[in-house]
């Protein structure tokens, strides 16, 4: 029979009232539990009115047929304009069979109030069977809940077809979770922080909190073997996803309420208008829209930390291939941490009082891609007030932390740090950005995931098959630091946190303060800062002509040295792909790419200007300042000197070396031997004379270094000033610190005559064994006679081995050519070394260079 259309027109009447009074007091309280509840009853008591029209006058009835709440309205979460998750079960196919028309009949007037049904069909025995391709259902049986007909049919079902179904598949139904919500996960770019989130699917959303329910319950009723008496998850994590219901109901029925529809995306204009409400927020007083969206991503955090432990903690969750991996894992055991399916756990729980151990478990953790389990994340948690009471700085907090940054997992231990509170604790300057939403409709990302997501990229580009990433993969393998690189992606946006002016201006301002609070030395301060007040210039560039002459010597000019324009380089590109996943285009990489050869190539052409003393620059104004000296002695010093050794040296080098060059009346050479974190720096200060870069190259060869980078500059009064930095193949210098002077003794006989050098080699070269590269590089040998007005440039490019600089040098002399400047340089095993050549003064003939090819190549022929 059809339902009288009396009843229809009261329960439509009723519906439109209802809804509008539970509207009513859901924009006067916000609470959205109460809202959802009262939805709830609203549509069971309409349903249960069409059942006793249509199905059947008494509830209980008919026999062999129930009507059953699945999903979200089996859990009683029914939002105001929610899909309405039924299932028709039947005790039979003959059930089935004859309740076939009051079941269309029931559906069709549900649709004609215009309520969003969502049914399901199935005998008894059809739920008892999991189909692999709709794990879906299965789950929402978890969630099953009476609503009228045969009672005891539910029962069946409820009390012995589900739980032998869970036991019998638990881990199927373990692994098709883990699934479907690792790949909804991935839709979102693994990361909850979206400026616009959708609030049900997005990591962290109401969907997990889901998720999280089902985990725990499968993996309970699989130990049990029934429906657990309480919730299976722990009392603080149940409490934190009880906290974070609160909000995400009241966020998703405003949504609804607010549009009409079954919307979630949390827009701008939704943001705004949720913070004018306190939605959610109803306790504190009024509120900014990215204040609400830092209490809303406060509970996506603790949801996506739970979802995501649990899915690490429970081994049947793991596909075949994880279960593989995470056995590798467990292997890496320290003394300090041992690692069980992948996931870190103290070895000595009273360990964390001790903040060294705490860095070391990031590092660790980021060296090898491993998670921290809940017990640590707890542990870390209650060790945090102590250790905030006295948080370690400085430069042992700066070594920690660089060491982090450059292990291939580094974005996720930050990720884990910042959600612990840790990494705002050690840089407080970072709380500037945290969840932090800066609306450019360009970004699709929080201040502080876009950070993360940077260095990310970066990492990722050793594991990249794309021509592209390979390219700037291979750049960052040249960057001599390239954790200040990482430092600077860090710290790069943290001017966004501060409201209205220059972000860039104030982001230089904040990571100051940062690098003061780590000790970062001068000259890694100077080269951070650079990057960060420049790291729109390339952008900015890329909106002019690239391909002008004119346009890649102005961005040349401001970048000045080629080091500098690799990281420049990687940072843009890092920070364009970290907007969002289409803001890379293969046109813009392609593009930054251009820009950086342009830019590379007239720095390594251009290197000979001179600096003029008297000219008004930034930098010798600062020199200027810093001079004790009079001002003949610093302008004969400067006078004549490439502007390349005023962009590769800072002002206080500049001014040790005008310091060394006043002490050679008394010591004809003067040399500076320092450590760096990769290699040693070899400074030293003469006068010219033949043959004296081929001597230098010739007694560190000599004393077994290897040569990976050299500057060599003279100015206008025959002063040189050589930078060598080089790698001690044996230990010499590191094991033996009384051969310090030895070695600096060496290298001044040397170069006043005093020693032989071609001995010094000679018994070098039977000490070694030969070996054979791993690599071949062909040699090749290129002149540019249009690049300098006042010098010759060959570059030589050929297999890297011990003598090599010393032998290119010493042929060079020979052919009577003089080194004005030379650029040395190595990529893995391929020497790359550009010479500044005069002879007599002025550049080569065409006849002399064909001679110094010819020369060099008799050189290095089978070498």
């Amino acid at each position: 029979m059809m339902a009288a259309s009396s009843l229809i027109s009261e329960l439509r009447g009723s519906l439109s009232d209802e809804t509008a009074r539970i509207q009513r007091e859901f924009e006067a309280t916000g609470d959205g539990r109460a809202a959802v509840a009262q939805r709830t009853r609203l549509v069971e008591d309409i349903l249960l009115r069409l059942w006793r029209d249509i199905v059947s006058p008494d509830e209980a009835k008919p026999a062999n047929f129930s009507l059953v709440a699945t999903g979200g309205f089996g859990r009683g979460w029914l939002f105001p304009y929610s899909d309405i998750d039924l299932l028709f079960l039947f005790g039979d196919r003959d059930a089935e069979q004859a309740f076939k028309d009051p079941v269309r009949r029931f559906s069709q007037e549900l649709w004609d109030l215009r309520l969003k049904l969502s049914p399901a069909s199935r005998t008894l025995s059809e739920c008892d069977r999991f189909d692999a391709n709709n794990t879906e259902f299965t789950i929402s049986l978890l969630d099953c809940r009476y609503l009228a007909g045969d009672r005891d049919l539910f029962r069946r079902l409820h009390d012995k077809s589900i739980p032998k179904l869970v036991m019998r598949e638990s881990k199927a139904l373990l692994q098709g979770l883990a699934e479907v919500t690792r790949e909804r996960h991935g839709k979102h770019g693994n990361t909850l922080f979206h400026l616009e989130p959708n609030l049900k699917e997005a990591p962290g959303g109401l969907r997990d909190c889901n998720v999280a329910f089902w985990l725990a319950l499968i993996s309970a009723m699989d130990k049990l073997r029934d429906w657990p008496d309480a919730s299976s998850l722990r009392a603080p994590v149940r409490k934190q996803l009880e906290a974070a219901l609160d909000f995400l109901m009241s966020a998703r029925c405003f949504l609804h309420f607010r549009h009409g529809r079954d919307d979630n995306t949390l827009s701008w204009e939704a943001q705004d208008a949720a913070a004018a409400q306190r939605i959610g927020a109803a306790d504190l007083g009024q509120i900014s829209a990215a204040d609400w969206m830092r209490i809303y991503f406060g509970h996506a955090r603790a949801v996506e930390r739970t979802v995501t432990q649990l899915l690490e903690e429970i081994p049947e969750a793991w596909s075949a291939l994880y279960r593989q991996v995470q056995s590798w894992r467990s292997r890496l055991t320290t003394a300090d941490f041992s690692v069980v399916d992948g996931l870190i756990f103290l070895q000595q729980p009273s360990a964390l009082q001790d903040p060294e151990v705490l860095l070391r478990m990031f590092h660790f953790m980021a060296h090898h891609g491993l998670k921290l389990s809940a017990t640590t994340e707890y542990r870390i948690e209650q060790a945090l007030p102590a250790l905030a009471s006295m948080p370690p700085r400085g430069a042992e907090l700066w070594l920690y932390l660089q060491e982090t940054l450059l292990q291939p997992h580094a974005a996720d231990a930050l990720r884990a740090m910042h959600s612990l509170r840790l990494l705002t604790l050690l840089l407080p300057e970072l709380k500037l950005i945290d969840s932090l939403v800066v609306r450019d409709f360009y970004h699709r990302f929080t201040v502080d995931e876009h950070s993360f997501l940077a260095i990310d990229s970066l990492h990722r580009l050793k594991q990249s098959k794309s021509e592209w990433d390979k390219r700037y993969g291979e750049l960052l393998g040249e960057l001599e630091n390239p954790e200040l690189l990482y430092l600077a992606l860090l710290l790069h946006d943290t001017g966004k946190g501060v409201p209205g002016g220059n972000h860039v201006e104030a982001g230089l301002e904040i990571a100051n303060r940062a690098m003061d609070r780590l000790d970062v030395d001068p000259k890694e301060r100077a080269e951070v800062l650079f990057l960060i007040g420049s790291h729109l210039e390339m952008s900015a560039t890329l909106r002019r002509d690239i391909f002008n002459p004119e346009t890649v010597a102005a961005f040349a000019g401001k970048i000045g040295t080629p080091e500098r324009l690799k990281m420049l380089c990687l940072l843009t590109y890092a920070d364009i792909k970290a907007v969002n996943p289409e803001a890379l285009t293969p046109w813009k990489a392609e593009n930054v790419w251009q820009l950086y050869m342009g830019a590379e190539n007239y720095l390594n052409r251009s290197a000979d200007q001179r600096v003029h003393a008297d000219v008004n620059d930034e930098k010798l104004a600062r020199l200027r300042s810093l001079a004790p000296v009079t001002s003949s002695k610093f302008k004969g010093f400067l006078e004549g000197f490439p502007q390349r050794y005023l962009l590769v040296h800072s002002a206080e080098e500049v001014m040790r070396h005008m310091g060394m060059a006043n002490e050679l009346g008394t010591d004809p050479v003067q040399v500076e031997l320092k450590r760096g974190r990769h290699w040693y720096e070899l400074t030293m200060v003469t006068r010219d004379r033949p043959f004296l870069f081929a001597k230098l190259a010739g007694v560190l060869a000599a004393w077994g270094m290897n040569i990976v980078k050299a500057n060599a500059f003279s100015n206008e009064a025959g002063t040189v000033v050589d930078t060598i930095h080089f790698t001690d193949r044996f230990r010499t210098l590191e094991l033996n610190l009384s051969e310090w002077e030895r070695f600096r003794r060496s290298v001044t006989e040397v170069l006043l005559g005093e020693a032989d050098l071609e001995k010094m080699l000679r018994d070098r070269q039977r000490s070694e064994k030969g070996t054979i590269a791993k690599v071949k590089v062909e040699t090749k040998i290129e002149f540019d006679d249009s690049s300098s007005s006042t010098s010759t440039l060959v570059q030589v490019i050929a297999q890297d081995r011990p003598r090599l600089l010393h032998r290119i040098a010493s042929c060079l002399s020979d052919q009577e050519c003089n080194i004005e400047i030379a650029l040395i340089d190595t990529e893995g095993q391929m020497a790359i070394d550009t010479f500044y050549l005069t002879s007599s003064g002025k550049k080569l003939s065409a006849e002399h260079c064909r001679g110094v090819e010819k020369a060099l190549v008799e050189e290095l022929r089978g070498e």
